[in-house]
């Protein structure tokens, strides 16, 4: 790693983090986001940090394993994002949100929430029609984040993973890019409005 790439990927992180405030999918200190910088560096958001405020000392380092590099606090969710790194070598950001949208859906009931017959789901890889359905599954929030790391890591070896809903709590997702991850946020907080207005129509 050099500290030029720790630099532009922390304003990506910072660039994401405005934009998405700004539609209000992150409100006060909520959400973290991160950035894969080599197989023992990423970069990630500082605990309890205001995502529409960030700025490059809001961004700090951690190990494979979630370990801080540089004396800062990661977020206490840091080992969600440090299980995607370790299964997925083609995943180098990971984004965490919470729109009222998302939250809501999250807690209707259910373990998953499924996608279908959008043409925004081509946003998504390996997608190139709208007759198909992605399915977004809903874990029960934990405030022991190993053991809920395990629930996903156990999900994921049955099933194909695109993003995760926590319930009462937010949305995670990736990408290969910090600029994918978030144009996967976008597809999907796109669809659960679709889907909350779908049920407000009785649909």
């Amino acid at each position: 790693m050099v500290a030029t790439d720790f630099s532009n990927q922390s304003q990506q992180l910072i660039q994401a983090g405005r934009f998405f405030f700004e539609r209000g999918w992150v409100p006060a200190t909520s959400g973290n986001f991160s950035a894969r910088l080599s197989d023992e560096r990423i970069a990630i958001t500082v605990s309890g940090r205001h995502k529409g405020l960030l700025n490059e000392a809001d961004i700090m380092l951690v190990d494979s394993l979630g370990q801080a590099l540089d004396g800062k606090r990661p977020s206490a969710e840091t080992p969600l994002h440090t299980l995607l790194y370790r299964r997925n070598p083609a995943i180098n950001a990971v984004l965490h949100t919470h729109s009222a949208n998302a939250t809501v859906l999250s807690r209707l009931g259910g373990k998953e929430l499924r996608l279908q017959d959008y043409e925004v789901l081509k946003a998504f890889p390996d997608i190139d029609s709208h007759e198909c359905a992605v399915v977004v599954p809903i874990f029960p929030n934990d405030q022991n984040i190993e053991r809920l790391a395990d629930q996903v890591a156990a999900y994921w070896d049955e099933h194909s993973l695109q993003g995760y809903l926590i319930a009462g709590h937010g949305f995670y997702t990736w990408g290969s890019s910090v600029e994918d991850a978030r144009r996967h946020i976008e597809a999907f907080e796109f669809l659960f409005e679709c889907e909350i207005l779908m049920r407000r129509l009785g649909q």
